[in-house]
């Protein structure tokens, strides 16, 4: 209880608030409010092998993202469907609720935690923000993620391991070719030793896998030999 104590008292004077109506959590000591718990869409099988989006039909394997696009990364998934999560996330990022960080990362472990397993992952490697813009914001989420997640499944977070070296502009309006272009050189491995065989990389959307390609080129040239993903989210790709 006095361990406790510090953690009881603030959520008292600052209570945490709920990742759906962002309202503060009822009942109290809770990560999201009881009638709030049905409001965000978990992804559902069938889904595709490679990326993780929801199939429209049962005998197919990978969505049509994937099948035109070779991606560097080994496969991945997601938890939640982007349209239901939207504004959850938009907050998170640019609204300062790092609190949403740890109901987020405990449905991860709840749903995707086997899968996580299987992969016997040497780390996690949360994809990084541009300094100006942590700057501004005053935290990265997909650290704040990682480490939430790396804490409950006992998985180390390398979170200085690839650094944003370019500041990118926004990604959600541009065409697929774009995007790619848009990420070129704008990651950058801070380590000559890298000893890392498997890695899951995690970031909080997932839509054509331009992000999570360019972070898996520089991992594969660093050495690393399997790569995954995990996302909170999944859109529409191209």
């Amino acid at each position: 209880m006095i361990k406790k104590f510090p953690g009881i008292l603030t959520d008292i004077f600052y209570p945490r608030r709920c990742p759906v109506c962002d309202r503060a959590v009822r009942p109290f000591g809770g990560l999201i409010c009881e009638t709030c718990m049905s409001e965000f869409v978990y992804v559902k099988q069938p889904y595709c092998l490679k990326c993780g989006k929801e199939l429209t039909e049962e005998t197919e394997e990978y969505c049509g993202d994937c099948v035109r696009r070779r991606h560097l990364f080994d496969c991945g998934r997601a938890l939640y469907v982007y349209k239901s999560v939207s504004d959850s996330i938009y907050r998170f990022k640019y609204r300062g609720r790092q609190e949403y960080g740890a109901y987020f990362a405990e449905c991860m472990r709840e749903q995707l935690g086997s899968w996580i397993t299987q992969r016997r992952p040497d780390a996690f490697v949360p994809v990084p923000i541009h300094a100006a813009k942590r700057r501004v914001r005053g935290y990265d989420q997909a650290q704040v993620l990682a480490r939430e997640l790396g804490r409950r499944m006992g998985i180390p977070v390398e979170d200085e391991l690839v650094r944003r070296v370019r500041r990118t502009v926004p990604m959600k309006d541009l065409p697929l070719a774009e995007r790619q272009n848009n990420l070129k050189r704008a990651f950058k491995i801070c380590r000559n030793d890298v000893k890392l065989d498997t890695v899951i990389i995690i970031d909080d959307i997932y839509t054509t896998g331009s992000t999570i390609d360019a972070v898996s080129y520089e991992l594969r040239r660093a050495g690393v030999k399997r790569i995954y993903f995990v996302t909170l989210a999944v859109g529409n790709g191209i």
